[in-house]
């Protein structure tokens, strides 16, 4: 039969409020699995009527990895002959392939009304108004989604064809097995979330996006599309096939630290349900694995945090080492998902009954105003810092700066898509104790028009996740950023109260998409991408490329090291330089490249550069800024600036900004300060994240704006523009790109820059390094497991802490290398309690 295709319905389930009586019949009770029927040890017994993946491809899936392409055909090919599945795409890549996905299930499930069945029934498990009574027959009866994806990293490849493994057994086995997942459960299957990356064979995608931290930002289509669909089908279980180095596998329990608002119900399935059925099988077929030491549940933009945050599911990170054979790694990828499907499919009424009881209990934290407390899941770790004991029951966005609204309408949009609920205030509200971002509770009044968000809802761990103040770091060991709040991110004022408030005020429905575009006359604009090999320079070009392209609309010719020596600067006005290895691209330039820039700036161009690109230009004399290796550690830490209104930089931006640093350059300057951090002892002093030592920045300069000849600089000590997701300063940015030059100043001397250009040689060159801080006193025993760990390393100190700075990761990432996963059980069983330790 042919393959029948889905398109997303419109309103999201998570949206339906559905009165009890108007709800449809349950469906009928749906079979337990058989008793004693073995998931791993009960032989297939397939129908026929779905080809082997030999037949359609002509190998065996596990024989080498599937492309793309061939994916979406066997994928296609079991849609077509099984009645138990269905097929659809959620997405199109930035390179244009489809994003395929298929459901599996009974036939009646799997029909056009059995899956609007679903979706509805979803819908009002995960409203907190829906009747208990009704709620209940849905747990007794109903099915939880339960979703199997694979190849988020376009390296890691293993976990698309188990996938596809998993989906012809769903699509044809008769056993006992198979039905009695088909009887108790509805499974989602998406064999690659990066087919562009999976093409190209890079862990990003097509521009340069590592796709398991953008999932609460959305900038990527691939992204998009696949929560637009995770609102269609929320997800109680949410697979996220990986790949890492060595032999081994890595299932949850996860290590610390984990994010204060992940529901206890979901843990208790991702370590006691999931986790524990996945060690007795691999135990029992004695394949090596470990857990708790490497992989967090903390940054909110991983593929397994926001699913449990934001949909109460067990988001699940499978990693297998690569280092095993191809079909290894298949086999090993293919028992954790049917384990973990199988275990659910036994649990049924309990993951039902609890994924409502989340719902529940978040509304009633929301209403009572009540956080949830960090909490340590790994002993002996200790809590580093406790969530503050502080009301929350209300968040503001301000909409009556009009330079901030589209920033505004952007989180709204964000939350709104995602089943938050926000409304307007009618009428002028005071609030007794508003907390504006960073700032001591005052007495306000809020004006009519600002965005309401009562956490008195479903959604509260999402909404706190989303506005908070701060992410209050448990522990510091840090497998990516510690700071994400939308508000911050994009500079929007806001804040919260824990007061019982009772606003006039009108919801407000889902807001447009922005338009994308530019104002004024695009320059001619050239993007210098100082490596072609480096990730660094790879994501910080490939953000840049994204932002010209899908949101400002700015057409820019891609330059490299190269292109500059070869006189291919002639007739670009304004010149963007990402960050990427400065020294690697100073000697690509060659003499020849060096004088073209320095030329090229000194009769009128515009130089842009931020981290590598700033100490490329310190070192062509083109700034007086000095830059010098941090002592501080901020692993990705949003800290408040000041910004100079008198700046054309200025515009649109506010007198402060929040700027997104992690192990940046401090940069100091005596002029042409654009944006600087205040200082240590002012009110304006506010860090959102960890730091330690981050004093050292008080006073330094953020952007630097100065003239070069006919030209002029302006330099940022850290990304501006980081993972297309920090907007605030994004429009400093985009100021730098579109706007005027600043009123002329004196020329830099001669002396100044060339001190400038000494320091920023000075400066090593690091590349996605991992870095360990321990106090001083825990030095020798920190440089003794490092040795034993066959890791070379840099050593500077500063405030009685050791900082080591690990990059001997030959090209690798940090989690395909093989020591960087061992050095967090190796520290913690060496009694070393850490000041830091970061895992990029």
């Amino acid at each position: 039969m042919r393959a029948r295709k889905l398109a997303l319905p419109v309103v999201m389930a998570a949206s339906l409020a559905v009165p009890a009586s108007l709800a449809p019949p349950a469906a009928a009770l749906p079979a337990a699995p058989a008793a004693g029927c073995d998931p791993t040890r009960t032989a297939p017994v397939y129908r026929g009527k779905v080809p082997s993946p030999e037949q359609v491809l002509g190998f065996d899936l596990g024989e080498r990895p599937v492309s793309a392409a061939e994916s979406d055909t066997y994928l296609e090919t079991v849609a077509a002959r099984s009645e138990r599945v269905v097929s659809g795409t959620l997405a199109a890549t930035a390179q244009g392939r489809p994003l395929k996905y298929a459901i599996a299930g009974r036939p009646e499930l799997v029909s056009k009304a059995g899956l609007a069945g679903v979706r509805r029934e979803a819908g009002l498990l995960r409203d907190p108004r829906t009747p208990a009574a009704l709620a209940k027959r849905i747990t007794d009866r109903g099915v939880p989604i339960l979703w199997v994806s694979g190849n988020v990293h376009g390296d890691e490849p293993s976990g698309t064809d188990a996938a596809l493994r998993v989906l012809r057994d769903l699509g044809d086995r008769a056993d006992c097995a198979a039905t009695g997942i088909l009887a108790n459960a509805l499974v989602i299957v998406l064999p690659t979330q990066n087919p562009d990356g999976r093409t190209l064979g890079t862990r990003q995608n097509a521009y340069g996006f590592d796709m398991n931290r953008d999932w609460f930002a959305r900038t990527q289509p691939e992204t998009d599309g696949k929560l637009a669909m995770l609102n269609q089908y929320p997800p109680a279980l949410y697979i996220d096939a990986h790949e890492m180095g060595g032999d081994s596998f890595f299932f949850p329990p996860n290590a610390d630290p984990i994010y204060h608002e992940t529901p206890e119900q979901a843990i208790g399935w991702i370590n006691d349900l999931y986790g524990a059925s996945m060690a007795a099988e691999f135990t029992r077929q004695g394949i090596d694995f470990f857990n708790r030491d490497v992989y967090d549940l903390f940054y909110q933009g991983y593929g397994d945090t926001v699913p449990t945050s934001a949909f109460h599911a067990a988001g699940m990170t499978y990693e297998k080492g690569d280092e095993s054979p191809y079909p290894d790694r298949v086999k090993e990828q293919y028992l954790t998902q049917w384990v973990s499907l199988s275990a659910a499919a036994r649990n049924r009424h309990r993951i039902l009954t609890e994924w409502r009881r989340m719902t529940v209990d978040a509304y009633a934290q929301g209403k009572a105003g009540e956080l949830e407390p960090n909490q340590i899941y790994n002993p002996p770790n200790k809590v580093d810092r406790q969530v503050p004991d502080r009301k929350v029951r209300n968040y503001f966005l301000r909409d009556d700066d009009p330079a901030e609204r589209a920033g505004a309408a952007l989180i709204v949009r964000r939350l709104q898509r995602m089943g938050v609920r926000v409304e307007r205030l009618a009428r002028p509200l005071a609030v007794p104790d508003f907390k504006a971002y960073g700032r001591p509770e005052a007495a306000t009044t809020l004006p009519a028009g600002t965005y309401w968000i009562s956490m008195a809802q479903g959604q509260k761990h999402w909404i706190q996740s989303m506005l908070n103040e701060d992410s209050y770091t448990p522990f510091p060991y840090f497998y990516d950023v510690t700071a994400w709040s939308l508000p911050l991110l994009g500079n929007v004022s806001g804040g919260s109260s824990g007061a019982v408030l009772r606003p006039r005020s009108v919801p407000l429905r889902t807001l447009p998409e922005a338009r994308p575009g530019h104002e004024g006359k695009a320059p001619r604009l050239g993007v210098l991408q100082l490596s072609g090999t480096s990730s660094s320079a790879r994501q910080s070009a490939g953000w840049l490329r994204h932002r010209l392209d899908r949101d400002w609309k700015l057409p820019f010719t891609l330059l490299t090291p190269a292109d500059v020596a070869a006189g291919k600067l002639d007739g670009v006005e304004v010149l963007v330089t990402p960050n990427g290895p400065a020294s690697s691209a100073h000697t690509a330039l060659g003499d020849a490249g060096r004088a073209a820039l320095q030329r090229w700036t000194r009769d009128g161009g515009r130089y842009i550069g931020w981290q590598g690109g700033a100490e490329l230009a310190a070192r062509l004399g083109l700034t007086t800024a000095t830059l010098a290796e941090p002592t501080s550690d901020i692993p990705g830490t949003l800290l408040r600036v000041k910004v100079d209104g008198a700046s054309p930089l200025a515009k649109g931006v506010g007198a402060t900004a929040w700027n997104f640093t992690s192990y940046d350059p401090v940069m100091k300057a005596s002029s042409g300060v654009a944006v600087s951090y205040p200082p240590v002892d002012s009110p304006d002093w506010f860090v959102s994240g960890f730091e330690r030592g981050a004093a050292e920045l008080g006073g330094t300069a953020a952007v630097v704006d100065q003239p070069l000849g006919k030209g002029r600089s302006v330099l940022f000590a850290a990304e501006p523009n980081f993972r297309a997701f920090s907007d605030g300063t994004a429009k400093l940015l985009y100021n730098a790109i579109l706007g005027p030059d600043p009123a002329r100043a004196a020329a830099p001397q001669a002396a100044a820059t060339a001190k400038a250009a000494q320091e920023a040689a000075r400066l090593p060159s690091y590349e996605s390094p991992i870095r360990v801080s321990v106090r001083a006193a825990d030095a020798a025993r920190t440089e003794a497991l490092l040795r034993s760990a066959g890791a070379t390393w840099t050593r500077r100190g500063a405030g009685g802490v050791a900082h080591y700075v690990i990059d001997n990761l030959e090209g690798l990432p940090a989690d395909h290398h093989p020591f960087a996963g061992r050095l967090p059980s190796l520290i913690r069983k060496a009694g070393i309690t850490p000041v830091a330790v970061v895992l990029p």
